[in-house]
């Protein structure tokens, strides 16, 4: 009979630890597991934040944004010759330059991002430049001290003034500024809104960048047929006032889901980290290979050492950087 008794009580014992882990498990599952925060700076409960409730405002951002610059750059070399009477080689040299920093500045804000501000508030920041840069570009286009005055018959184009050259191109670099800080965070900050360890929402942030590439899409094809349009139709002044108007409900929307989203905190710059190890691995060249692999990629805890990111399972490719890097990696 006592045996019979033990057994009982060890069942009952066993039944009781799983319900306990049941709710343990329960409970975690409620909260997102990869780092992130919420606006408070709390772990972030995944019924009231991220994952397709705050992906609709990153998504209309993002449309809105890719409408203003399109609405820009499409049309931008017709304006140079119609408006500021350059040449097309001049006007090709000129937006080439343009469209080249827009190309560059990205890697600007996302050193930014990664290093010191974060990828919310990168956006929010390089978004309000962007929106003063359409502002400008507005005005330069609108006022008519802004602009030179209309050409008389064929031959006789006023050039523009250095002051009129001034506000016109302060405002189309701060725009190229303003898009190098939203370009490399926007889909990020997208991704961050989905925890990469549930696998429900890992396959819900793939749909997600289908329907981010879907939205950019979006706004260039309006910009491309509409805006065209009332540019060369209506004048250059509502052509550039409906972008920069786009602009500004790309920035409500991004702040109206603020409490919905998730923040990663900044790790710092992949960039500076790359060549921290490129240096140490050729500084130790002459290291000898460790038997134990956990000595040449951070250490034996389970999450990366690198706030905000995942740790990553060692390979075997590029042992020599792996065990160039050791003695880097474990101090």
């Amino acid at each position: 009979m006592a045996s019979i008794q033990d057994e009982l009580i060890l069942l009952e014992t066993e039944e009781s630890l799983l319900t306990q882990e049941e709710v343990v498990n329960n409970v975690l599952s409620s909260w997102a597991q990869d780092g992130s925060v919420d606006i408070h700076g709390n772990p972030p409960l995944k019924l009231k934040t991220g994952n397709w409730k705050a992906c609709p405002f990153i998504l209309g951002n993002e449309c809105c944004e890719r409408l203003a610059y399109y609405g820009i750059a499409k049309n931008l070399i017709t304006y140079y010759t119609s408006e500021l009477h350059e040449s097309n080689v001049s006007a090709a040299r000129q937006v080439m330059i343009w469209q080249g920093t827009c190309f560059i500045t990205p890697l600007i804000g996302a050193v930014i991002a990664d290093s010191h501000l974060g990828r919310y508030w990168t956006i929010a920041s390089f978004s309000a430049i962007y929106f003063i840069g359409m502002a400008l570009l507005t005005l330069s286009a609108s006022v008519s001290g802004l602009k030179p005055p209309e050409c008389i018959g064929i031959a006789l184009c006023p050039p523009a003034t250095t002051v009129q050259y001034a506000v016109f191109l302060s405002g189309l670099y701060l725009i190229a500024l303003g898009t190098g800080g939203i370009k490399p965070c926007v889909s990020s900050f997208g991704a961050d809104q989905f925890d990469d360890t549930d696998p429900i929402e890992r396959v819900r942030k793939a749909s997600f960048f289908n329907w981010f590439y879907f939205s950019i899409n979006i706004g260039s094809f309006v910009s491309s047929t509409l805006l065209v349009w009332v540019q060369e139709n209506s004048g250059w002044g509502l052509g550039f006032l409906i972008p920069t108007v786009f602009m500004g409900l790309s920035i409500a929307s991004f702040f109206v889901g603020t409490p919905l989203y998730r923040f990663q905190k900044p790790g710092g710059s992949p960039i500076t980290r790359v060549c921290q190890v490129l240096v140490a691995a050729y500084c130790k060249m002459n290291l000898n290979v460790p038997e134990d692999i956990m000595l040449l990629y951070e250490t034996k805890d389970r999450n990366s050492v690198i706030v905000g990111s995942r740790k990553i399972e060692h390979t075997d490719g590029y042992k020599k950087v792996s065990r160039q890097s050791r003695c880097y990696l474990r101090r």
